[in-house]
């Protein structure tokens, strides 16, 4: 059987598969010839990323596809249900990238609160010459512990958020539509636990009483954050999104920096992604990254193992 794993797949899930007895193939198909190629070299499974877009007309014309996976949580780039209905399977990885996602959401609150995302811009242009007035500018941060990080999207993700920043020793105060209350245990090196009881909130809630804000949540039809969300926030909030493009409402961000309600944003993933808005780019008051949440070795070898056993258990 043949695999195209068109957006890659991690050495280690491709040896799995190749032991297997898959033939995997690592060309990367430009999606307007990405029928054509797999007919023509009969694919059986297809894996993709957030790049590549699995739709009815792809489905319809590829009768040789028996799984679809993805190397990630969201699957908004596949047509789902479709596919299943076709007999297809459709696959994806909900755990294997929770805590990478988890660990780039503080990076992006370390970055925030020392002002490292302007310092980074900053010092390799007047380092030599304004290091003093750099240091008083940037000398009025703060510490994350004993603060509240608020939490929107309770999922697999949003939990191990919340896990960082309970070792952090900050309050964490989540909102989410499925869970009503949650038990978090976190497991230490030297095989301790601790296990913490949470209970949803209201948005309002999260919004009105959270120090930082950490958006955790699928693809949607509208903001979760918009103009009217901010208005409910503390003053000076710090705001980060790694979880879809389109949650955040890019535009009321920037008026809430340039007016001091939100003091800085980490922004993993864009509205308009992969070409985001320059004047998000250039904003001084924001850390940016593209789009690599689940971009870390560890990550990406755990990806391509799930993806390689559940291949290797639904079509062997």
């Amino acid at each position: 059987m043949k695999v195209l794993a068109n957006d890659g797949i991690s050495e280690s899930g491709k040896i799995y598969l190749e032991k297997a007895g898959f033939e995997v193939l690592n060309t990367k198909v430009a999606q307007e010839q990405l029928a054509n190629f797999i007919n023509e070299n009969a694919i059986d499974a297809l894996l993709v990323r957030s790049a590549t877009e699995v739709n009815k007309g792809l489905i319809d014309k590829c009768t040789s596809l028996k799984l679809i996976g993805r190397g990630g949580v969201g699957m908004d780039n596949i047509a789902v249900e479709y596919a299943k209905a076709k007999g297809v399977h459709v696959i994806n990885t909900p755990d294997a990238s929770s805590s990478s996602v988890a660990e780039l959401v503080f990076a992006h609150l370390y970055g925030g609160v020392r002002y490292l995302y302007d310092a980074n811009r900053n010092m390799p242009l007047e380092g030599d010459s304004k290091f003093k007035q750099l240091k008083k500018a940037y000398a009025q941060g703060i510490e994350l512990r004993g603060k509240t990080l608020g939490i929107i999207g309770f999922g697999r993700i949003g939990q191990e958020v919340a896990k960082l920043a309970l070792g952090v020793g900050m309050k964490v105060v989540f909102t989410d539509h499925h869970e009503e209350e949650r038990l978090i245990e976190i497991s230490f090196f030297d095989g301790q636990k601790v296990k913490f009881q949470f209970q949803n909130n209201t948005l309002e809630d999260v919004l009105r009483t959270a120090d930082f804000i950490s958006i955790h949540v699928p693809s949607q039809n509208d903001y979760v954050i918009g103009a009217s969300e901010f208005e409910q926030m503390k003053d000076g909030v710090g705001i980060i999104n790694a979880s879809r493009g389109g949650t955040l409402d890019e535009v009321a961000l920037v008026s809430a920096l340039g007016s001091g309600k939100v003091g800085f944003a980490g922004l993993d993933v864009f509205e308009s992604e992969p070409n985001p808005e320059i004047r998000v780019l250039m904003h001084p008051n924001i850390s940016l990254t593209p789009h690599i949440g689940a971009s870390t070795k560890e990550a990406q070898d755990r990806i391509g193992l799930e993806l390689a056993t559940q291949i290797t258990t639904l079509l062997n």
